[in-house]
């Protein structure tokens, strides 16, 4: 009796300790704990404590609007401390849609990016949900996610953060677990662009690296130092450049300046597109701070990163009448142009504002005596605004399929009209939506369709009309298809040459 007594108390005292166990169900196809015992304790009280431990060492919550943090993965003893600094800066009572969990893969190499979505994760402190239906549909975009469960078996990089979370977390939450194969940036650039739209504050990305291995401590330091600094400068193009730097410093031993550099990579190709973002480092050590277990000759760096983006009172993206104007005139240009001479002009961008410089999603439509003459558009945007409306003006001229080539002929009859886009916000519920302000994009599957802010103005139709048509004539999924698609909006910015006239 005494010992039933004494396990019912312990069970107790590990759910009071602010611990997420999520559920206990679990099922054969689960994802069991790989490396606890050797990362950090089998143990679900011993666990407890110790992360009892290293949050009651981390830096205090100073950040707000967090929408990813950096973690290493490392064993608890050396890396723990660090780890628990990154997600204490995470509100522990927001609920969030989803937590991405990435990682880059130490055991198996593969093109992509592995997915797990057949059950859920186990650590000593239960069931860790996976949202296996968003997995799915990741797996439904292209041959750059995969579903390849060996990756994940033995892969440490992802369940050393879970037990964190569930720790931390007061809210029941989902993750999605991905771990990166791929040594290409170009690929992790692809994958950036598909998880793009989950890049927003009702996710969180958790990012699991650690840093330079096996160098003595002064060169880690060094070497950690400047990769930091990378990664804080928020661009894709210095992190590469710094770590194909670092390994010309024949610093003895190092093997890699940043184990996880794809999974880091991959965020960057997202936040570098992202205005206000701020990436900061919070807290520094390397094994050989641990001088009970660590070689002060032979370490590993940890950082913890924490990324925000500032809000302002006002977040809509704007344009003054200069910058309309220089985007319509080059679209203007580039059009009489190409068509004319089939050569792109070239643009002099010294005498350009940095508004319109910015990374943004545009549409360019085309006009001839009221009617549309061709639509061409992009969401994300890999260069900068007005490289982009030059790009999309030449399509929706000769590239949209509904319509013939536009010809010379054409060219004074035709009116311009751009629209440049926020960023893509996925909503829950379609009373989000609001009729004239907010253009919606349709996604199910490999089916998809969107129509922009003015369709609505422009047709008076209702807004299950705008949902309909757009599911039925643009997404061919049927009218009623919207119903269980992932509905994203966006507001616009909408002028043309017929109002600057």
């Amino acid at each position: 009796m005494n010992r039933l007594l004494t396990i019912i108390i312990i069970n107790l005292l590990i759910m009071s300790e602010s611990c997420n166990s999520q559920n206990n169900k679990s099922s054969p196809n689960d994802r069991p704990a790989a490396v606890a015992g050797q990362f950090y304790a089998a143990d679900s009280l011993t666990l407890v404590n110790n992360l009892k431990k290293l949050f009651s060492k981390a830096v205090p919550n100073q950040s707000k609007n967090v929408l990813a943090i950096i973690s290493p993965h490392a064993g608890y003893i050396f890396s723990g401390e660090v780890a628990a600094c990154s997600f204490n800066q995470i509100d522990a009572d927001k609920e969030y849609t989803d937590i991405f969990v990435i990682g880059s893969s130490h055991r198996e190499y593969f093109n992509g990016a592995a997915i797990f979505i057949d059950g859920n994760f186990i650590t000593p402190l239960g069931v860790v949900e996976v949202d296996t239906s968003l997995g799915r549909k990741l797996l439904n975009t292209g041959s750059v996610f995969i579903k390849y469960n060996e990756a994940h078996r033995l892969e440490h990089s992802i369940e050393v953060q879970l037990p964190f979370l569930q720790y931390h977390m007061k809210k029941p939450f989902r993750i999605v677990p991905i771990i990166l194969g791929t040594d290409d940036a170009e690929t992790c650039e692809k994958i950036a662009d598909v998880m793009a739209p989950y890049f927003n504050s009702d996710n969180l990305f958790v990012i699991s690296s650690d840093f330079s291995h096996y160098p003595k401590y002064a060169d880690a330091v060094k070497v950690d130092k400047l990769t930091s600094d990378a990664i804080q400068s928020n661009s894709t193009s210095a992190l590469l450049k710094t770590i194909k730097s670092n390994t010309k410093l024949n610093i003895p031993n190092l093997l890699t300046s940043l184990c996880g550099w794809t999974s880091v990579l991959t965020m960057l190709y997202i936040t570098e597109k992202i205005k206000d973002i701020n990436i900061k480092v919070l807290k520094y050590k390397n094994s050989g701070d641990t001088p009970a277990y660590g070689d002060s000759s032979r370490v590993v760096g940890y950082n913890s990163i924490v990324i925000t983006q500032n809000k302002t009172k006002n977040t809509e993206f704007t344009l003054s009448k200069t910058n309309k104007k220089d985007l319509l005139l080059i679209a203007r240009n580039t059009l009489n142009e190409f068509i004319r001479t089939g050569v792109t002009p070239t643009i002099d961008s010294a005498k350009l504002s940095e508004t319109i410089k910015q990374y943004c999603g545009a549409f360019v439509s085309l006009h001839k005596k009221g009617d549309l003459r061709g639509c061409i558009g992009q969401f994300t945007a890999k260069k900068p605004l007005y490289q982009i409306v030059q790009d999309i003006a030449k399509a929706s001229a000769t590239e949209d399929t509904r319509f013939q080539r536009v010809s010379s002929d054409e060219l004074d009859q035709i009116d311009i009209e751009i629209s440049v886009l926020s960023p893509l916000k996925k909503i829950q519920s379609i009373d989000e939506i609001e009729l004239g302000k907010h253009g919606i994009y349709i996604i199910k599957g490999n089916y998809s369709g969107t129509f922009l802010p003015q369709v609505a103005t422009q047709t008076g139709w209702t807004k299950n009309e705008f949902l309909g048509h757009c599911a039925e004539d643009k997404a061919g999924i049927g009218w009623n298809g919207w119903k269980d698609a992932d509905i994203y909006i966006y507001t616009a910015v909408v002028f043309g040459e017929k109002e600057s006239q």
